[in-house]
């Protein structure tokens, strides 16, 4: 039986590359799981209540675009966080972000571009659904390094204008993961107008976007809104799993002008599944309560100055403006994570496994991500065993 040859070349997934480099080592030390973002701080008190009442909901099939609760408090959110007006039709409702993020470009890439094969950009290292994306459209995938070089985000601008004229889609994550740098005003005025002037479409991943250190980041939609774009130039996606610490709920949401919903709602109503009545129910109730975020954004302040603290004087470090990871530079990500894990039980995630290698460069390969989203006590502890075995 023949397989399709389009996913033949894609490297072993991140995780389960992981575990193949760990597993069958014995941890050195009570194990530090400093891999994953699966954020470990309180979930908003009011949820298991909301939930509770809301139980007999899955009993009947869900509203597939969003429920008008939902929508509305989604479009409340916008408007108070970044200053847009987004109706309910420019709104769809997700679960989760990785799969809106891949059926976005399902319903939106065209099957040609300026007479070739469309280019889907991509920053590298990158969200790996990006990659996947590309590939499941038939598109080209384009890796711009993502380096110190380039302020940890892709350079859209230095690409030869015919690459711009092919390109059907940008994505971009801001704030960044893993480096955690955020998208300047300037940034995006920079990027959408080549969106403009080149037809293309800019997926916005923005699901860090309340993790954030001393400035709130500047969001794509409200800086399109001021330079009066077309509405359907860009499309955002934002998530419950790192703002609100329910990365289990699988709730989020992508908003962007209404032809481009319309097109991403016609084809989940054949091929998504929508989100279950109670949990669009409670995700409404948690995207309009902002306590449980700011209690939840000091910890993570709190923690990022732990690892000033620590690892303030290690060559290459870098504080991140944004997000909950660390990117720390290495000889070899991989003989870091495996030395680490061996030696005292810290469990970190090779740079590598993020990134894709391009014409003999991987700008992941020097690097090791690192992940504060465990207890304070926990993280403390991880760096001090990853500063004492790595770079003493």
């Amino acid at each position: 039986m023949d397989y399709p040859q389009r996913f033949a070349n894609l490297p072993v997934a991140t995780w389960p590359r992981l575990r193949g480099l760990l597993d069958a080592v014995q941890p050195g030390g009570d194990p530090i799981n400093m891999t994953i973002g699966d954020p470990q701080h309180p979930m908003p008190p009011f949820l298991a209540e909301a939930m509770a009442a809301q139980i007999a909901g899955f009993g009947g099939y869900p509203n597939n675009d969003g429920s008008p609760a939902l929508l509305d408090a989604i479009s409340r959110w916008l408007y108070h966080r970044y200053g847009v007006t987004v109706g309910a039709d420019r709104i769809m409702a997700l679960n989760g972000t990785r799969e809106g993020l891949y059926n976005a470009a399902m319903a939106l890439c065209p099957e040609i571009k300026a007479g070739a094969t469309p280019v889907i950009l991509t920053p590298n290292p990158f969200y790996q659904v990006y990659a996947v994306a590309a590939l499941s459209v038939g598109a080209e995938p384009v890796y711009l390094p993502a380096t110190a070089e380039t302020g940890h985000l892709p350079d859209f601008a230095a690409l030869p204008a015919d690459v711009l004229d092919r390109t059907a889609i940008a994505y971009i994550c801001s704030p960044a993961n893993p480096q955690g740098a955020v998208a300047s005003e300037d940034y995006w005025r920079t990027l959408i107008g080549l969106a403009e002037k080149h037809d293309f479409k800019i997926f916005a991943d923005e699901c860090y976007s309340e993790i954030y250190r001393d400035t709130r980041p500047v969001g794509a939609l409200q800086v399109a809104q001021e330079m009066g774009a077309d509405p359907e130039r860009v499309v955002v996606f934002h998530s419950l799993s790192k703002r609100s610490n329910l990365a289990g709920l699988r709730s989020g949401f992508c908003a962007s002008g209404p032809r481009n919903i319309a097109a991403i709602r016609s084809l989940r109503a054949y091929a998504g599944a929508p989100l279950p009545g109670p949990v669009q129910a409670v995700s409404a109730l948690v995207w309009d309560d902002e306590a449980h975020v700011t209690a939840s954004r000091a910890l993570y302040i709190e923690k990022f100055e732990i690892a000033d603290r620590i690892l303030g004087n290690v060559p290459g470090y870098v504080s991140p403006k944004a997000g909950f990871f660390l990117w720390l530079p290495v000889e070899d990500g991989e003989d870091a994570a495996l030395r680490l894990w061996a030696e005292t039980g810290v469990r970190t995630l090779p740079g590598a496994y993020l990134s894709r290698e391009i014409s003999g460069f991987n700008p992941g390969a020097g690097f090791i991500r690192v992940a504060l989203c465990g207890p304070t006590d926990d993280v403390a502890r991880g760096l001090t065993h990853l500063r004492d075995t790595l770079y003493q």
